[in-house]
């Protein structure tokens, strides 16, 4: 094969670029994953773009001997290993970088990231959220929809941005020095049935206590929440669900407009979760009481309808809206000039809404209508 095993080097200004021809399309696909949501192991990988286990197994092997991917695993207590966890190996950082048009890692940059993604103590709780997200994308499994003609509107999850993607756009630096940021573990759009749910998640896993937990409510209330998507906090537990649901509930009360959220458990089980019917929305009338468990579809409807985009890099990334657009930046820079409301002593139904907003006596933001969907009561 060659003195280099296949492996994409880049020598003295002789590049080869041929591995990237020896990859399939869903190979180019999971790499672009990686190099935005770090690692995934090989039961997500499945999930995304095979049709069974076994099959990845196979495919994935053949990437890691082209040095396309970094594998992993960790010893647990007892005996045995975890599953193998799969991050992007440096050809596949380069090739990456390349259809990018990016400038490439240093080798040994390269190698201290790796290090580090192995060795974090945040790695379970990144390993959460991207399985989050690929049990919703793996409804869009090609495998799963061979007879689907390309005509078909696409159904599912249409867009996933990374904690990295958020931090860099939903952002608000006002005029008096204080930045309102909030910090979503990500991003995502999913439609289904000619509805389009953006939201943000929050995914927790019980380390945090439930005064850090309802704290990041404020920053969501003094964040234009609603013009981007609902809010979601996944629980580990049913009876960590009750106890956020009651922190969450009592920090809503102090505020006179609030984000719509919604909590689930984790071990409150759907073959279909987390789109299945899973979320209770966090009401006045419910308060830390699960009422009515709704699917993620019939979840309420926030933030902007655009046409999909074709021709994105990152995969589910169609019903993603371009973060330099004049009309999504302006929603950002016209929230710098609003007059925070003062905290009031009582509490509204957080899924109550308007029609067609306007610019009322405080300052708040007009949209045109038609920009926006509207909301239901």
């Amino acid at each position: 094969m060659g003195p280099h095993d296949g492996r994409c080097v880049h020598r003295g200004g002789h590049p080869d670029a041929g591995p990237w021809f020896r990859l399939l399309d869903r190979d180019r696909r999971l790499l672009s994953l990686l190099a935005e949501h770090k690692v995934l192991t090989t039961d997500q990988i499945a999930a995304l773009e095979f049709a069974s286990v076994r099959r990845a197994q196979d495919r994935l092997r053949k990437l890691r001997e082209m040095g396309m991917l970094f594998a992993f695993r960790e010893s647990l207590y007892g005996g045995g290993t975890s599953q193998t966890r799969h991050a992007l190996g440096y050809p596949g950082a380069r090739l990456i970088a390349a259809q990018r048009a990016e400038k490439p890692p240093a080798p040994s940059t390269h190698a201290v990231m790796l290090e580090r993604l192995a060795c974090s103590l945040t790695l379970e709780h990144r390993l959460g959220i991207n399985n989050f997200f690929t049990a919703l994308a793996a409804h869009r499994n090609p495998t799963r929809h061979r007879d689907t003609r390309p005509s078909t509107r696409i159904e599912g999850l249409t867009q996933w941005w990374s904690e990295r993607q958020c931090d860099n756009y939903f952002r608000i630096d006002k005029y008096n020095g204080e930045t309102v940021q909030p910090r979503p573990d990500g991003y995502g759009c999913w439609e289904q049935g000619g509805r389009a749910v953006r939201f943000f998640l929050e995914y927790d896993t019980g380390t945090e206590s439930l005064t850090v937990l309802a704290r990041k409510v404020a920053v969501y209330q003094n964040f234009p929440t609603d013009d981007f998507g609902v809010l979601l906090f996944s629980l580990h537990s049913t009876r960590r669900e009750t106890a956020a649901r009651a922190a969450l509930h009592k920090a809503l009360c102090g505020y006179e407009r609030t984000p719509v959220i919604a909590t689930s458990a984790r071990d409150y089980s759907h073959p279909d979760d987390p789109a299945g019917p899973i979320w209770s929305l966090l009401t006045v009338q419910s308060g830390s009481t699960a009422m009515e468990r709704l699917t993620l579809a019939d979840l309420p409807e926030r933030g902007p309808r655009i046409a999909h985009h074709a021709g994105f890099a990152q995969p589910y990334s169609e019903a993603a809206f371009d973060p330099h657009d004049p009309e999504f930046a302006g929603i950002l820079m016209l929230d710098r000039n609003r007059r925070a409301d003062p905290p009031t002593a009582r509490c509204i139904d957080s899924t109550s809404g308007f029609d067609t907003p306007t610019l009322d006596d405080d300052g708040e933001i007009e949209i045109p209508p038609g920009h926006w969907p509207r909301r239901r009561t």
